[in-house]
């Protein structure tokens, strides 16, 4: 199981300096006061937008304030594409805040600078393309702000995989590399209504209920039926049929009182689980996934992924990894990575995440999904490393359909054992 080639391109170390100001600023807001981001833009790729904080370090000196990095993910086919073609980096830097105002962008473009790069042979030794301050700006007698920023690549080799079907039909998962799509996984959906752990061993469910995992419903809701969503589990097998992850609905997705929506105050919960001892029926709990229905202009679906801590007591306990909102109409990535952060996610910062870990493309609701994941390479030492990222990607894509408005219905596959009926 070879990895495809992959390479991280970072910008880092960005940092703004601003000419000092020739007269008073009088009731106006002082540039040093003024909040600062930045666009960065590549041809073919999606722009990224990052904070910029102002420094105030002398000359040349490297900035005494930086914000985190942001960059790009070059996978094989855009490095084949752009093999011998120098690419340039476009970076815009504005005052103000960042967002639309009325429709309006409310930031003012401040200046631009360009970096070209090479990424020629990126993809086996790390580069750098450019350290330290660039001039905003044309007018060598002006006095003009100053840009701080790190341009490098270093490889980031990654294994890819895709669902051949939804994950509710129970699919086969090739492994991709190149042309070649091999299978490496197979997948079993189930929805049982009536049983929250079937599959479990009891005294794993009692370790749940400890923990405060199991089910968390609303009285007025529980005695009506098709108002909660349950049961679901997929299990991943390897090519010889043996489990080798899974993933289980251990939390009910349930409407809030008084709406058809799953909230953030009680929300759906999965357990990504791995074998455990050489029972085939044994489990042992890896990762925690809760999901719910975001309010707002923008309908989302909200998520927080946690490791699962061996000795906690409790789900409060467990390492919080990283928490984000996709957009329910247009889908998006579920994405563990430590060194970009989206302007809707977070790392934590207890998080043992280093670098890239996993994504997972989720689509939107109504949509047909077959979730590609991309694994990075120095996460994973066996087969049984990729199936519970696999069971993740799972978990997440299902839950898109778990946080359906209860006043749709679902498809036929999720609900083998009862209908899902919808109410107005």
């Amino acid at each position: 199981m070879d990895p495809c080639p992959f390479v991280r391109l970072i910008v880092e170390s960005l940092s703004l300096k601003l000419p000092q100001a020739t007269k008073p600023a009088g009731t106006g807001v002082h540039p040093s006061t003024t909040p600062c981001f930045c666009k960065l833009r590549i041809k073919n790729f999606l722009s990224q937008t990052a904070l910029l904080p102002l420094s105030s370090s002398p000359g040349d000196s490297p900035p005494d304030s930086v914000t985190s990095s942001a960059g790009f993910h070059v996978d094989s086919t855009a490095l084949r594409r752009l093999s011998g073609k120098p690419i340039t980096l476009r970076v815009s830097v504005y005052t103000g805040r960042m967002g639309r105002t009325c429709g309006v962008s409310s930031g003012k473009l401040l200046g631009r600078v360009n970096v070209v790069i090479d990424l020629n042979g990126t993809e086996s030794r790390a580069g750098v393309f450019q350290n330290g301050w660039l001039k905003l700006g044309n007018e060598p007698a002006n006095p003009s702000a100053r840009l701080h920023l790190t341009v490098r690549a270093e490889p980031d080799p990654r294994f890819v995989f895709q669902f051949g079907g939804e994950p509710e039909c129970s699919p086969v998962v090739f492994q991709i590399q190149g042309n070649i799509r091999q299978p490496v996984f197979s997948c079993k959906f189930s929805a049982d209504r009536n049983s929250r752990s079937r599959s479990l061993p009891s005294d794993f469910t009692n370790n749940m209920n400890n923990r405060g995992w199991m089910m968390r419903t609303f009285s007025g809701d529980r005695e009506r039926p098709g108002r909660e969503r349950k049961g679901w589990m997929v299990t991943i097998h390897d090519l010889s049929g043996s489990p080798v992850a899974a993933a289980s609905m251990i939390t009910p997705f349930v409407p809030s009182p008084g709406s058809d929506r799953v909230s953030r105050s009680n929300p759906g919960a999965w357990l990504i689980l791995r074998p455990h001892g050489f029972s085939m029926s044994s489990w042992k709990p890896w990762g925690r996934l809760e999901a719910w229905r975001e309010r707002g202009p923008i309908d989302g679906l909200g998520y927080k992924f946690e490791l699962v801590t061996e000795n906690g007591a409790t789900s409060s306990g467990n390492i919080p990894i990283a928490e984000a909102t996709l957009s329910v109409k247009k889908g998006g990535q579920f994405s563990i990575d430590s060194g970009f952060v989206s302007e809707s996610g977070l790392i934590y910062s207890r998080s043992p995440v280093k670098g890239f870990v996993m994504g997972s493309t989720v689509e939107g609701e109504g949509k047909v999904s077959k979730p590609v994941v991309q694994v990075g390479a120095q996460h994973v030492s066996c087969m049984a490393d990729a199936a519970l990222f696999i069971a993740l990607s799972a978990a997440i894509d299902l839950s898109m359909d778990a946080c359906r408005l209860f006043a749709h219905k679902l498809r036929k596959e999720l609900c083998h054992d009862e209908q899902d009926y919808s109410f107005s």
